[in-house]
């Protein structure tokens, strides 16, 4: 189910400005919030003139109540229907000690009505709010259009940018990532700093694969919990001929990694994988992980910490799945598509068709029995946003890089979960993904979110982000 979002609501006024315009436009924006499903925290008309936000008092008055919802507000809409004054503006933002995202709105004036009596002349008001944030040290976003009518399409596209933002911002916040198992030894590419997240606001927190084995050890196969994650995993994908023993273990492992991440308030996951697990429990985590990241926990293998926060972040924006791929091969001789595959734990959103088989790749070394529960088919075809965050150790900081394109239906024999995706200039990403060590993995999602992303990213987070469809 969406999040319904909360956002605190500033309505500029400025009294030698038609202030009629305020008690109208704050009239307005609250509708076009209430359709939209999102909850308004803001002023009424008997705590300040028409709800508006103009004098010291003012200000302090929405400073107050903004404080007292700090918890639930996503984000904060600053209004516009005339000038506004700017300094109420900026002190209530100020004051209210918020550190959620800012949009500011104006609303356009009508040229045929701009006469003293109707002329709102929020369009310089705009410029001069912005200017003041900008002095305060307040990050903020702007409305694709200069100015936009609160009730236009254009500006409802502009409302689900923002709310998307919200949620990566909200998201991230003291977020708690679980690391299951040790960095397999072959995988130098998926190193990260913990330390660089730390900073940020993000913890990780660690549980060697020996105490996973361990927990399972302890469950009984009559156990309710693993057989009700017995049942959940066969509702979930077709598992004809993988033995039960084989699902049995992958229950008992989905029922320590989800009690354990509740014990320890983490969200996300990242989990070890080659090839430990097969060689001394005797199946792949895929099935397990694939079901947590269809319920919008992403959960990416070879304990590639930054890989699941890139999924958590198309997750929070699109409010969909995540995937972990590969960029894996060229297709054919085309220099704007290329196939990328995992195993895979692709969740089910992802495919066509998808059944539960065995990893293909590593059963000839640890023997196919132990491999069962990958779940494998053709992704489908569709709108595509990729992400991939990474901790630069040498200059301190997190950068990042994101774009669109598409998952297409071209014709692809092959094993694992793969599709075949086109992406414009995709020879100049491949070049900036080599040329600046970005690592092989890659998030991706079935949505177009990436101006949201990187909103999110450069604005909010203050991180360092390439993106390719500004180029």
């Amino acid at each position: 189910m969406p999040k319904q979002m909360t956002f605190g609501v500033i309505v500029g006024n400025r009294g030698f400005f038609p202030d009629h315009l305020a008690k109208t436009g704050r009239e307005e924006i609250l509708r076009v919030l209430e359709q939209a499903g999102a909850r308004a925290i803001a002023l009424t008309p008997e705590q300040s003139k028409f709800g508006a936000v103009e004098t010291p008092r003012e200000a302090r008055l929405c400073a107050d109540l903004f404080r007292a919802h700090r918890d639930e507000i996503d984000g904060v809409i600053v209004t516009l229907p005339n000038f506004g004054e700017e300094r109420g503006i900026v002190d209530a933002l100020r004051l209210s000690t918020l550190k959620v995202p800012v949009l500011v709105q104006a609303t356009p004036d009508r040229t045929e009505d701009m006469k003293i009596s109707h002329r709102r002349d929020s369009f310089c008001g705009k410029m001069s709010a912005c200017n003041n944030m900008m002095q305060y040290g307040i990050p903020y976003s702007l409305t694709a259009q200069h100015t936009v009518q609160p009730d236009s399409d254009a500006f409802r596209k502009d409302l689900a940018w923002f709310s998307s933002i919200c949620r990566v911002v909200r998201g991230f916040t003291n977020l708690r990532i679980g690391s299951l198992g040790a960095r397999p030894a072959a995988f130098n590419t998926v190193r990260y700093s913990e330390k660089l997240l730390e900073r940020n606001g993000i913890s990780v927190e660690p549980l060697d694969l020996s105490e996973v084995l361990g927990r399972i050890e302890r469950l009984k196969d009559n156990d309710d919990t693993v057989q009700a994650k017995l049942s959940a995993i066969q509702a979930y994908v077709a598992t004809k001929g993988i033995p039960i023993p084989a699902l049995m273990k992958m229950a008992k492992l989905g029922v320590v990694i989800e009690h354990w991440m509740a014990e320890t308030f983490c969200t996300v996951s990242a989990i070890q994988c080659w090839t430990a697990l097969e060689e001394y429990f005797g199946v792949v985590p895929c099935t397990v992980m694939s079901m947590m990241s269809d319920n919008l926990l992403p959960s990416a293998c070879e304990v590639d910490v930054c890989g699941t926060l890139s999924m958590h972040a198309l997750a929070l924006a699109s409010e969909t799945p995540s995937a972990l791929l590969d960029w894996n091969n060229n297709y054919g001789t085309d220099p704007d598509k290329a196939v990328c595959f995992h195993c895979s734990n692709l969740p089910k959103h992802f495919f066509k068709d998808v059944v539960m088989d065995f990893q293909a790749i590593i059963a000839g070394t640890v023997g196919k029995e132990n491999t069962f529960g990958t779940c494998v088919g053709r992704v489908k075809a569709g709108a595509m946003t990729y992400l991939r965050f990474s901790t630069d150790d040498f200059h301190g900081r997190i950068r990042g890089y994101v774009g669109e394109g598409e998952f297409t239906d071209d014709p692809l024999e092959t094993f694992g979960g793969a599709g075949v995706v086109k992406i414009p200039r995709l020879q100049k990403l491949l070049h900036m993904i080599c040329e600046q060590g970005f690592e092989h993995h890659v998030a991706a999602n079935f949505s177009q979110s990436a101006s949201a992303v990187r909103e999110a990213a450069v604005r909010y987070l203050g991180w360092d982000m390439y993106s390719h469809d500004q180029q």
